[in-house]
């Protein structure tokens, strides 16, 4: 007994609080240090404090702030994913659960570095935010050093009945490669007038620093000073052709079902509705019958054509010489269906073998002289640009002395691509033309991304989504369309503190003002510093 009271008078006997303090704790008759396992023969609080601060406080702290970083480098991560994904940002806290169950299985002892993640729904709007607005100044910076861009613009309205103004951009680097990106989203609340949506655009203009003299072309009709190239998007000219053939009565019924091989599967349709006591009379009408085969034909080159033309970084020229060849492909078509010649339409050759009496050549050929007309009319405006494709695609055909008595720069023409040629031309040699090529290849081609970018709007704001505001929508949208952008999220996380779900992020420093909230981990940090 005066052995202990000794020890306790000594104040040497172990302190259950240096094991949180300190890292410390009893084993039998031995003070062993938790992080390096050594033993200390003297329990003084003066030696256990100073090893740890000799050996372990900046490791300890090192360490500490290391899992801090990756904590919030990984919300970052997830936070994205879910904006990728057109997910509820109340998802985060779902996959927190998952992600600790699966802790628990896999890693048990990690389990309070997977619990220091914050996944909130709040967090995530926030990282959602701040990705957006990351991507947003890489662009402004990235646009900065453009030679020529152009704009896409196309409106639609959400399930709210709000009408929002999508605008990409094209953009020309010095090197001739080609960036596109999602430049701004409008919100526009009343009228969606020309004078609204070109107030948008200069707006979304102004506010990225863009140099108006070096915009190319755009899909709407402006009052700027700059002479742009005005057109309209080439895919939806190529779609609203197919109305002028004028045969909504085949279309109506065939809308009424739900096959997508309704000719294949009319006998058994037919029947199927028969069972259901709908007949379909039009089934066993052969004129019908005959309507619908020259829609079937005439849609399923439309539908190839528009493929062709879908797709990012398309250039204009490539795509208006396929629409040309598609003229003339009509035009032939239109020759050989007059002299009776169905080679290119087989579902015409089958209804014709099936009721040559009733099926008419001259009806069809009347449809394909119709939809020829309709291509010249909506395609007018790429012929008062023939002259500047011509130069893009054949320089060499062109008064262009410098070009005409240079053997190299035929070589090379003749062995790359038109785009690749371009691209070996110095801007020395060549400025004027390579500058046109830059303007040419800045030219949007069709508003694939802006369709692109309504499909992922519709799948954010739904009947169940409708909540999510716009400042919130517009940063998904961003992220969700990025192409060639990628989130710095390194850089966003330097400036983060991870913090466990539901606390709030206060910086560790010396000097911190009064009231600053510190988990114990940093009380003891700054107890000994």
């Amino acid at each position: 007994m005066s052995r202990k009271r000794k020890i306790d008078a000594d104040g040497r006997m172990f302190q259950e609080r240096w094991e949180g303090e300190y890292m410390f704790m009893l084993q039998g008759e031995k003070t062993v240090c938790l992080l390096c396992h050594e033993a200390l023969s003297v329990v003084k609080e003066y030696n256990i404090r100073w090893h740890f601060d000799t050996k372990h406080e900046q490791n300890v702290f090192t360490k500490a702030k290391a899992k801090n970083y990756m904590a919030v480098r990984a919300s970052f991560i997830v936070a994205e994913e879910i904006a990728r994904a057109s997910k509820c940002f109340s998802e985060g806290t779902f996959l927190k659960q998952c992600m600790l169950k699966v802790c628990v299985q896999v890693c048990p002892d990690q389990i309070q570095t997977f619990q220091t993640v914050s996944l909130s729904r709040n967090t995530i709007a926030d990282r959602v935010t701040e990705l957006a607005g990351n991507l947003s100044t890489q662009l402004t910076e990235e646009s900065r050093s453009y030679t020529a861009f152009s704009l896409a613009v196309d409106e639609s309205t959400d399930n709210t009945d709000t009408a929002q103004l999508s605008i990409f951009i094209r953009g020309i680097k010095p090197d001739l490669s080609v960036t596109e990106e999602l430049s701004d989203v409008a919100a526009m609340h009343g009228t969606t007038t020309g004078r609204d949506i070109y107030n948008a655009v200069e707006k979304s203009i102004s506010k990225t620093g863009l140099p108006w003299e070096k915009l190319q072309d755009w899909l709407l009709k402006s009052n700027c000073h700059t002479p742009l190239i005005m057109y309209h998007c080439i895919t939806h000219q190529e779609a609203l052709c197919g109305k002028v053939l004028e045969m909504n009565h085949v279309m109506n019924t065939v809308m009424k079902t739900s096959s997508n091989n309704f000719f294949e599967l009319k006998e058994d349709i037919a029947l199927f509705k028969q069972n259901k006591g709908k007949l379909l009379s039009e089934l066993s009408d052969p004129n019908w019958l005959c309507d619908f085969a020259i829609l079937c034909d005439i849609t399923e080159h439309l539908a190839q054509l528009n493929q062709k033309l879908q797709g990012c970084k398309q250039v204009i020229t490539q795509m208006s010489d396929m629409i040309t060849c598609s003229q003339h492909k009509l035009d032939l078509w239109k020759s050989q269906v007059e002299q009776g010649n169905l080679v290119h339409f087989s579902v015409c050759q089958r209804i014709s073998a099936s009721f040559p009496g009733v099926f008419s050549c001259a009806r069809l050929a009347t449809k394909l002289n119709r939809l020829m007309n309709e291509f010249d009319w909506c395609f007018s405006d790429f012929r008062v640009q023939h002259s500047g494709f011509a130069i893009f695609t054949s320089p060499f055909t062109t008064d262009v002395s410098k070009l005409q008595g240079d053997s190299g720069l035929k070589a090379k023409f003749q062995d790359a691509a038109v785009v690749d040629f371009y691209r070996l031309l110095s801007p020395a040699v060549m400025p004027q033309l390579r500058l046109h090529a830059a303007c040419v290849l800045s030219m949007f081609g069709s508003t694939y991304l802006c369709e692109q970018m309504i499909s992922t709007m519709n799948l954010n704001k739904t009947k169940h989504k409708s909540r999510i505001t716009g400042d919130n929508l517009h940063a998904v949208l961003r992220i969700a369309t990025a192409q060639e952008l990628k989130p710095d999220i390194d850089t966003l996380t330097k400036g983060k503190q991870c913090q466990t779900s539901g606390q709030k992020t206060h910086s560790i420093r010396r000097g911190a003002p009064t009231g600053t909230k510190y988990s114990n981990t940093e009380k003891r940090l700054r107890k000994h510093r």
